[in-house]
């Protein structure tokens, strides 16, 4: 069954295509981009909760997230420009990473991904019903 999309009239039609692929000029395919990975919800979590953060305490509060994940995330939401990354001079040096004006915008973004995922068991919901 091919997926349909129901129009609304708060969602402009600009990644719709008429080839209908993916479009890196789709403002929802670049939020999805920023946000896409497991454990990116949380690592964004503990950022929205503190503010500031360094390595060790990030993954000192996530344990079950592996250094290797932890610093592929946190150079994906760096390169995003979600996170600002300040090194301290002096030995050893000091790597802080701190939410930028952009990843504070992620607050409404992240708590309506939440309600919609807490109102719904799973893929067998019927969503197009609910629009009709």
């Amino acid at each position: 069954m091919a997926h349909q999309m129901v129009g609304h009239a708060g969602l402009p039609s600009v990644c719709a295509g008429p080839d209908a692929a993916p479009s890196p000029d789709c403002p929802v395919e670049v939020a999805l981009t920023v946000l896409r990975g497991r454990w990116m919800p949380l690592v964004l979590l503990q950022f929205l909760r503190s503010g500031e953060l360094g390595f060790s305490e990030l993954a000192a509060a996530l344990p079950g997230l592996s250094d290797k994940v932890l610093s592929e995330r946190l150079a994906q939401l760096t390169d995003a420009g979600v996170l600002a990354r300040h090194r301290s001079p002096g030995w050893p040096p000091r790597v802080r990473y701190v939410l930028t004006d952009r990843g504070r915008t992620l607050t409404p973004v992240l708590e309506a991904l939440w309600l919609w995922g807490a109102g719904h068991d799973g893929p067998e919901d019927e969503i197009v019903e609910q629009a009709g």
